[in-house]
């Protein structure tokens, strides 16, 4: 089903509840570039045996709101770019959502400048290797929970909460920066507030991790 929509940039509704996707194992960008589009209807979606959802969503600037309860992501490795330039995105719960075979989840929600709140206490990133960007330029985001993310094998968190001016807010546990290779600009843009809390909170945290 990859880019199955792709550039539908007219759609405003979809209706899919009657969709078989049973034996489907890739939705690479199947909305993405649906710019218009507000409501779609993937409630009775079966994802059991995707393994690609990079760019699902992307750019679809005009979602405010989306309704995953019912996805089975237990075997999704690429989750890489799924809401990036969601725009208007204001909420999303993600609490279903099992990431433990997630490798990359980069960019996952960079741009989407209307999310205010995140909670992804729940994803397992014990495989995750590149967080890159995930947030970056989340310029709403005030609060986000990390809590029981364990990032000891993460190599790469480069411009993780870049632009995020507005955060103030990160709850940590197990976020471990000891394997990192790359955290240039992972906190460039963010108050100086927050730069002193995450300064107070690693003593080895890098100096490249605030500049661009």
């Amino acid at each position: 089903m990859s880019w199955m929509f792709f550039g539908c940039s007219s759609l405003k509704e979809i209706n899919l509840s009657n969709f078989n996707t049973n034996n489907v194992n890739n939705m690479y960008g199947i909305f993405s570039y649906c710019s218009s589009l507000k409501d779609v209807n993937l409630s009775n979606f079966i994802t059991d045996n995707v393994t690609n959802m990079n760019g699902m969503f992307y750019k679809c600037s005009s979602i405010n709101e989306i309704h995953l309860s019912n996805f089975n992501t237990n075997n999704v490795n690429d989750m890489s770019y799924m809401f990036s330039f969601c725009l208007s995105l204001k909420e999303i719960n993600l609490s279903n959502f099992n990431t433990i075979n997630a490798n990359d989840i980069h960019e996952m929600f960079s741009f989407c400048f209307s999310l205010k709140e995140i909670d992804i206490s729940n994803f397992n990133t014990n495989n995750v290797k590149d967080m890159s960007g995930i947030f970056c330029y989340c310029s709403s985001l005030e609060e986000i929970n990390l809590f029981n993310n364990n990032t000891y094998n993460i190599i790469n968190m480069k411009g993780m909460f870049l632009r995020c001016s507005s955060l103030n807010k990160i709850k940590f546990s197990n976020f471990n920066v000891n394997n990192l290779n790359n955290m240039t600009g992972m906190f460039y843009g963010c108050s100086k507030e927050l730069k002193t809390k995450i300064k107070s909170l690693f003593n080895n945290i890098k100096e490249e991790a605030f500049e661009s």
